[in-house]
């Protein structure tokens, strides 16, 4: 069992929505779902480059998958999401873009955003203790000959590289694409998100993803609204 901390909207928002439809499954409910047509893709054109985003399930990572410290319970991390959130209030990040990073593509900030770096590493910090150390396979499957020296020292430190300084918010859509396939693409992504490109996102809650055993499918477990606005929405 590993559990991460994500950011994802509401499972009714017009952007989950949107982007579970993209990516072909609900990580509400784990349901597999429809994909759009993509241009000229085949269906299992658009199946294949959205493979990895699909298991995750849509959102942005904020403290990227963990299995718990020894000693630490399931029960112990939600109800400390459950004090952390109360300590937070929502805030927007101002605009939100089809991006691409590096070889795929996410939803990201169209410029930075103080409130939402600040924020992402006060969950880093936070639920630290809650996280076991990363065995050496799961560093080694990190590649770190290719990470720069600050994303190595992530890497050890915290669990994930890109962290604090390195940390870059995305909402990825994408596994990599090829370089002759990037235009159509693109040009589909802003098609399919033009109701959201170019405008304010929201960040409203923490979710608590869980991955019942490596390689499955993440599902949501918990969805806690910032500033304790609401009760906790369990999937």
């Amino acid at each position: 069992m590993r559990y991460a901390l994500y950011f994802t909207p509401p499972a009714s928002d017009p952007l989950t929505l949107a982007a579970q439809r993209w990516l072909g499954r609900n990580a509400f409910t784990g349901a597999a779902l429809e994909q759009p047509a993509v241009g000229n893709f085949e269906a299992s054109a658009v199946a294949g480059l959205t493979a990895d985003p699909r298991r995750y399930g849509f959102h942005a990572t904020l403290k990227a998958p963990f299995a718990l410290a020894e000693g630490r319970s399931e029960a112990e991390l939600v109800a400390e999401i459950g004090r952390f959130v109360c300590e937070m209030e929502a805030f927007d990040i101002p605009e939100l873009v089809v991006g691409r990073l590096g070889s795929f593509f996410a939803l990201v900030p169209g410029d930075h955003c103080e409130p939402l770096q600040s924020f992402a590493g006060e969950v880093v910090r936070r639920f630290e203790r809650f996280r076991a150390p990363l065995t050496s396979a799961d560093i080694a499957r990190r590649k770190p000959d290719e990470l720069g020296a600050a994303e190595r020292q992530n890497l050890v430190q915290w669990g994930y590289p890109y962290v604090f300084d390195e940390f870059r918010f995305h909402m990825t859509l994408t596994g990599r694409v090829p370089v002759e396939s990037r235009d159509a693409v693109e040009a589909a992504l802003l098609d399919h998100f033009a109701d959201f490109h170019g405008r304010p996102l929201t960040l409203g809650g923490l979710a608590l993803f869980r991955e019942p055993s490596r390689g499955a499918d993440f599902t949501v477990h918990s969805l806690f609204p910032l500033g304790g606005a609401a009760n906790r929405k369990t999937a």
